[in-house]
């Protein structure tokens, strides 16, 4: 029987989504993230990042927080 970890892991990677954002420039290419789609709506309705239409594909940018 598997251990159970005493770690407390949290299933919301929203954070680390928006980590790798940053470090790449502030956008990505959606069919390059390794994050699920869940994350991504969710940080889309949190307003945090949108997703673009540049004709060469779909972006996901980070919101300019003013």
């Amino acid at each position: 029987m598997p251990r159970k970890s005493t770690h407390p892991t949290s299933t919301d990677h929203s954070s680390l989504c928006l980590q790798y954002l940053r470090r790449c420039g502030g956008s990505a290419r959606l069919c390059t993230i390794k994050f699920s789609l869940e994350v991504i709506q969710s940080l889309v309705n949190q307003r945090k990042v949108k997703i673009t239409n540049t004709g060469a594909g779909f972006y996901v940018q980070l919101e300019d927080v003013k």
